[in-house]
């Protein structure tokens, strides 16, 4: 694509198409017109990705995984675009780890995953047996993604799946339709027709998705009430899944932690993407002797994180990206303000500014059970808890019934890495938070969901396995 505007050209509705308007969080302003696909529209996507799935597969990984990597280089060539387009319809500025940073993302998830070798395992030879596991493609893949890292998410989804021989139907959003019909549209210039298919539409399609008997394995990142509604959907079918649900990550600061140094890698840790992400740090447990030296150090890296409308270069945090979310933020701070809780920065959004903006928010000296801290905010406010002794604080991080990620925060990796074994979340960081990598395993614990995702381990969630024995 050479422009912004040829981008948005080539995902816009044809005319008498059913379609709706887009809105840009940040301005409440029209982005472009999304299309409203219907359940006939899904039958087709499924018929077509049906149709062109064998001859991908029979491709082999080789072929498959260069045509990933040429799709890596399509997504290069227009990242500024896509970036441009993300931060309108998402509300994420440009600049920091955000529009770019996800973009880029992309590229990098492509390649990676192409990158990655899978070779048949042996995992019997005595001379008298020899039993070979191999992985085969299970056909149709259906991905359902969230609204907050909406291209990079996708492709977490779908670049397993076409690796591993599947064609892939993706529900995104309705939130931000637009972003993941941008980003496949040019992965398609690399692929068959029919391999990938975006089915913008409402939650009708999103449950026909996950129910279709012709759907082999279900991919969904998104909330733990939804998620469990595509358990109990995908039963009569006996769906694969792979399922990446709520968090409300814990990061725990030991005693001899150093503030100013770990002060910044908590702030992103926890205001990545505007405190939009799953396994951001939501709930920060930090030991008396370091409690009043980390609020201090926190509130002074926030203060100098400038927020505002994405396109300007100069801001690295942005809107929420809609009203509900927004709403949900308010609620949750003004209940810790109820409750006596300190406020360091933030908690008093300006009513008369346009968009979804809501401040920069520290919170202090607040209960283990307020709202704030047993709900996930999933937005720009932070919770920060004193404790005792470590036990409290592994106790405290392991109470809620979710386990996405959490943290270690020490000047002593060894201890750090004692205390990081005993929480109960599918990762634990060390002296960071959130970072995921295209070659380690990702997935959560408890009802923040299950199977892998990335490396090796993520291939094989998308492939069936098959023994041969002989």
């Amino acid at each position: 694509m050479e422009t912004y505007d040829a981008l948005l050209a080539s995902i816009t509705p044809a005319t008498g198409q059913n379609s709706r308007t887009i809105l840009d969080p940040a301005t409440g302003e029209a982005v472009g017109q999304a299309p409203v696909h219907t359940v006939e529209d899904l039958e087709a996507a499924i018929a077509a990705a049906a149709t062109a799935q064998p001859e991908w597969a029979a491709l082999g990984h080789d072929a498959r995984s260069a045509a990933l990597m040429k799709a890596a280089d399509a997504v290069e060539r227009s990242a500024e675009e896509l970036a441009q387009l993300l931060s309108r319809e998402q509300g994420k500025p440009l600049n920091g780890p955000n529009a770019r940073f996800e973009v880029g993302a992309c590229a990098a998830w492509l390649r990676a995953t192409a990158a990655t070798p899978l070779d048949p395992e042996t995992v019997v030879d005595d001379g008298e047996t020899r039993a070979e596991l191999h992985y085969r493609p299970i056909g149709v893949v259906g991905a359902i993604g969230p609204w907050n890292w909406p291209m990079m998410i996708t492709v977490w989804q779908i670049a397993p799946a076409l690796r591993m021989g599947n064609a892939v139907v993706v529900k995104p959003s309705e939130y931000t339709p637009l972003s993941v019909l941008a980003l496949a549209a040019i992965i398609n210039e690399e692929l068959p027709d029919g391999l990938l298919t975006v089915v913008s539409g409402g939650r009708d399609v999103g449950e026909a998705l996950a129910s279709h008997d012709a759907i082999g394995k279900v991919m969904f990142t998104g909330s733990t009430a939804t998620g469990k509604a595509i358990i109990r959907s995908s039963a009569d079918t006996v769906k694969r899944l792979t399922l990446e649900l709520g968090g409300n990550d814990a990061g725990i600061v030991l005693p001899d932690s150093d503030p100013k140094a770990i002060a910044e890698g908590l702030f992103w840790g926890a205001f990545i993407n505007t405190g939009q992400t799953c396994a951001a740090l939501k709930r920060l447990y930090v030991h008396e002797s370091q409690y009043d030296a980390v609020c201090t150090e926190l509130t002074a890296v926030a203060a100098a994180m400038p927020m505002g409308n994405g396109l300007d270069e100069n801001n690295v945090l942005g809107p929420l990206q809609n009203r509900q979310q927004y709403d949900i933020v308010a609620r949750l701070v003004e209940a810790a303000k109820a409750s006596g809780a300190r406020v360091l920065i933030g908690g008093n959004p300006d009513a008369d500014q346009p968009g979804n903006f809501y401040p920069t928010t520290l919170v202090a000296d607040i209960d283990n059970d307020n709202p704030l801290v047993a709900e996930e905010q999933f937005g720009p406010a932070l919770p920060i808890i004193k404790y005792s002794t470590v036990d409290e604080a592994v106790a405290k991080a392991n109470a809620l019934d979710v386990g996405l990620g959490a943290s270690v925060w020490s000047s002593d990796l060894g201890a750090a890495r004692e205390v990081a074994s005993r929480i109960q979340a599918g990762t634990v960081w060390i002296n960071k938070h959130g970072a995921v990598d295209p070659r380690v395993p990702f997935g959560g614990a408890k009802q923040s969901g299950y199977g892998l995702e990335f490396g090796a381990e993520g291939l094989k969630a998308l492939g069936v396995p098959q023994v041969i024995n002989g």
